[in-house]
């Protein structure tokens, strides 16, 4: 099984992810499925803290949650870590809540990898390929408290859309 590359478009650029298909199959199966129903069009990153992620695609340009599909298992193994320029689908407490939400780890973060059955992890799925200079741009942003997001970009930071190559 190859593994299938998006270009993510966004109002700061564009950047190139290449997601781990044989490693986590449902995960990218679950992913793009929200790709191709172009879901995340629209969607904003509205978590980006500084010397840790950038998150989005499940809130709309009025902060609202979309509407998503039923949550996955969690595939966070030993061997995907949570290291600089890769992407993990975000989560509740519960580590197999994960629905249309991820995140882009913009440093190494192994408080995030999988430890033992009772600490999954995150799952990594994915790595940025090309245009890890947007991320960081997106990263650098100036954030502020809105409503229950603490990390939320002052200007917002849009999806604009994500596209596969297969």
């Amino acid at each position: 099984m190859s593994n299938p590359i998006v270009l993510v478009d966004t109002t700061k650029g564009e950047f190139l992810v290449e997601l781990f298909a044989a490693k986590t199959p449902q995960t990218v199966a679950n992913f793009l499925s929200y790709v191709d129903d172009d879901f995340y069009t629209g969607t904003l990153f509205h978590r980006v803290i500084k010397g840790f992620m950038i998150q989005g695609g499940g809130l709309d340009n009025m902060m609202r949650e979309k509407p998503v599909k039923a949550p996955i298992a969690n595939e966070a193994g030993p061997d995907l870590k949570n290291l600089a320029s890769t992407m993990a689908m975000a989560r509740t407490a519960d580590p197999h809540s994960a629905t249309a939400q991820f995140f882009i780890n913009t440093v190494d973060n192994p408080d995030l990898d999988y430890q033992d059955a009772d600490n999954i992890g995150y799952c990594v799925f994915g790595q940025v390929i090309d245009g890890l200079d947007v991320v960081k741009k997106i990263e650098k942003v100036r954030v502020k408290a809105q409503g229950e997001h603490e990390h939320a970009p002052a200007d917002q930071v849009s999806i604009n859309s994500i596209t596969r190559f297969d």
